[in-house]
């Protein structure tokens, strides 16, 4: 389910952009060599070279969180990254130029071209901006059900409003005597019997039903009634897993796993993504050699101890197996306290050098080899220890059911939650994990890849 990910505003404004772009290239031709521009733009790999221009742009923009709708919060900070993000494409692209003169568009467009694109960029996103605060949202749900779970729901799609489209009319409750009462934002507006009058005057397109709510709680003849009369209807877990790009577990019911879409698994996809595996742990391995020689130099140059950490993690269908990183704790680490939770920042146990290679991620480097011999995938569930794992097990409902693929060296949970150290912190990740295993997919593991490249380079989170 790609909705959450690829949104249709956010899909119009990389589409538009680009093709704005193009625009800049081309007019920077023309304006710089008149009708010679066309002979230049059409031969001589012309097309080519401007794909390069849009395409170094939209990397750099992406690379400045600018296709993140949420993230930008006013337009000085809009102006500001869109600036920094342009320029650092100048310098990209000057430096691919002086390497490779023959992708130069002609003598003088550069500068024409650059100077275009900032200002029409500038332009275009100031106006996404004003129409997007205008247009009306995409789609507009009433919620059945106060439940901590709806409210939940209710909570992450307000502050994901402007980019996601969506709008929550209102709280419906099975008690009359609660409407005008606030629960978020809104409240509730209405009772059960008033669902067809709501949705014919408020333009509802989804009624969207807690399962814990009806439980015992509502009449479900009615419910029928009205869906029989073309009220539409939907889970608040299938709500819930197509908006936040995560599986809600609380008062998640086993009937809804087994017949909701997806958790198909055929022996293409299969084949398909050992491939994969087995292609980047190869090559990856190949062409960072330099790279893991050096870093075991550092480790074994500041601190005393082995270069390599071996560690017993839980693997698919439960199976245990030794996992390989750099060491970047003390040989002693957990001598006093046993196993226990990484903290996040300023933990005494890391090494100097340790911190740096858990924040650029070159520690988890020796898990390529993990994944070339088959005990890990390049992307999945992260793989923890056995004893949290049964810890886990036993407090969280479905746990278990994230061994039944590969672990991952990345994965979706690891791109959407940036850190986690606790059993709080473990319930939100499997969220996102059962989310993966249910729309696995080669195009989802190739999103997780580009997020990860982007969350390395930029060196965000632990």
């Amino acid at each position: 389910m790609m909705a959450q990910r690829f949104t249709m505003r956010a899909i119009t404004l990389v589409a538009l952009e680009t093709a704005l772009i193009v625009g800049a290239v081309t007019a920077g031709a023309y304006l710089r060599l008149g009708a010679y521009a066309s002979e230049v733009l059409l031969g001589d790999n012309g097309p080519v070279k401007i794909l390069l221009v849009a395409f170094v742009s939209q990397i750099c923009l992406y690379y400045a969180d600018l296709y993140d709708l949420k993230a930008v919060s006013d337009r000085r900070e809009l102006f500001t990254r869109i600036v920094q993000a342009l320029a650092s494409a100048s310098f990209i692209l000057a430096v691919v130029y002086f390497w490779f003169p023959s992708l130069v568009i002609g003598r003088g467009v550069f500068f024409i071209t650059v100077t275009l694109v900032i200002v029409m960029v500038i332009a275009w996103r100031m106006l996404f901006d004003w129409l997007s605060r205008r247009i009306g949202p995409r789609e507009r749900l009433l919620l059945v059900g106060t439940s901590p779970a709806a409210v939940m729901l209710a909570r992450e799609l307000y502050d994901r409003r402007r980019d996601l489209g969506v709008e929550i009319v209102g709280f419906v409750d099975p008690d009359p005597a609660r409407i005008g009462q606030a629960v978020l934002n809104p409240g509730i507006i209405g009772a059960i019997e008033d669902i067809p009058a709501i949705v014919e005057a408020r333009g509802v397109d989804r009624v969207v039903v807690s399962l814990a709510d009806a439980r015992g709680k509502l009449p479900m003849e009615r419910l029928l009634d009205m869906r029989l009369g073309g009220v539409a209807f939907d889970h608040l877990a299938s709500v819930y897993e197509e908006y936040t790009g995560k599986i809600a577990l609380e008062n998640l019911r086993p009937s809804w796993l087994i017949f909701s879409d997806g958790f198909k698994k055929s022996r293409v996809l299969s084949a398909m993504k050992r491939l994969i595996d087995l292609l980047v742990a190869g090559l990856g391995l190949v062409i960072a050699l330099p790279i893991l020689l050096l870093t075991a130099l550092a480790v074994r140059v500041t601190s005393r101890g082995p270069v390599l950490y071996h560690q017993r993690r839980v693997g698919r269908a439960g199976k245990v197996f030794t996992l390989h990183k750099f060491r970047t704790m003390r040989v002693d680490a957990e001598a006093q306290t046993g196993p226990v939770w990484a903290s996040k920042a300023g933990d005494p146990r890391v090494t100097l050098v340790g911190g740096f290679l858990r924040q650029s991620r070159l520690d988890e480097l020796p898990q390529l080899w993990n994944v070339l011999v088959g005990e890990m995938s390049f992307v999945g569930p992260r793989p923890e220890r056995p004893v949290f794992v049964e810890s886990l097990t036993e407090q969280i409902p479905y746990y278990g059911q994230r061994h039944v693929v590969r672990p991952g060296l990345t994965g979706w949970a690891q791109v959407r939650y940036s850190y986690g150290a606790s059993k709080e912190d473990a319930m939100e990740k499997l969220q996102y994990e059962l989310y993966y295993i249910k729309n696995l997919s080669i195009a989802l593991d190739l999103f997780i890849i580009l997020k990860t490249i982007k969350t390395v380079v930029l060196r965000k989170g632990v």
